[in-house]
């Protein structure tokens, strides 16, 4: 199985994880760019993940289910996501049969309440939960609903590879050096992105083990993190919950 980026929209990436003959989409905001894929590599589409109700994540499900009549479509306990044939929660297991896949559904509330992630040997399609070097905007949960999610995901094994679904790096690239400015591994990272987008090609997906070392998002307990919260706040901050709440309201200020 091999896993590729469908270009949707301005930043958009629709996941594909595909075998020789069939195809399993996550979150296709747009259909056609989907049918397209599936029509260059002559491929069937088997199923679609959702991950939560956004538009951009859900828009092409009424067109790629009446191309692939009987389409499993899993996502979200969310009844207003017309289209899912299996709701899912937190635990629930389900199977891809012909990519002979397990995916586990982990909650992950923050960005929006219904948000979803699917894990599967050592991948995690985290929707707009975690992008490289940044996180979700908080539209619908709390600072402590998106800090639990984050610790979630940061108990993975640290050579899981993150799929999340916008191309953000290069401006939380820049968020992130404001908050940590003597970062090495920030600074050696901003290079290769650079590199990446000049030839045309994503930055995601990234490692769980990278992010660790990048992501202000995921180093709500380093000093200089917290310094810097503290900072914006114009208050000692006494807990994560209150690091994560003062960084990300920066970051939507920066």
């Amino acid at each position: 199985m091999k896993i590729v980026p469908i270009k949707a929209f301005t930043d958009n990436y629709i996941w594909a994880m595909c075998t020789n003959d069939h195809c399993v989409v996550v979150d296709p905001g747009d259909a056609k760019p989907v049918m397209q894929f599936l029509n260059e590599q002559q491929l069937t589409l088997s199923a679609v993940l959702i991950t939560h109700h956004h538009p951009d994540h859900t828009g092409g499900i009424k067109a790629l289910t009446q191309a692939f009549p009987d389409l499993p479509v899993f996502g979200p306990n969310n009844p207003s996501i017309a289209g899912i044939t299996q709701p899912l929660q937190e635990h629930d297991v389900i199977y891809l049969n012909e990519l002979q896949l397990e995916c586990f559904v982990i909650e992950a509330p923050g960005h929006t309440l219904d948000h979803i992630m699917f894990y599967t040997k050592g991948v995690l399609f985290c929707g707009d939960t975690l992008f490289s070097v940044g996180c979700g905007r908080l539209f619908e949960g709390t600072p402590q609903q998106m800090t639990e999610t984050l610790k979630k995901i940061t108990r993975l094994p640290t050579d899981t590879m993150l799929y999340g679904t916008h191309e953000y790096t290069q401006a939380n690239i820049e968020f992130a050096l404001d908050v940590e400015p003597d970062n090495e591994y920030l600074k050696q990272y901003k290079l290769w992105v650079e590199r990446q987008i000049c030839n045309n090609k994503p930055t995601l997906p990234t490692m769980l083990q990278e992010q660790l070392k990048l992501n202000p998002f995921l180093r709500l307990n380093e000093s200089n993190v917290k310094l810097y919260a503290d900072k914006f706040a114009q208050n000692l901050l006494s807990d994560s919950v209150q690091v994560f709440a003062a960084l990300r309201q920066a970051k939507d200020e920066f």
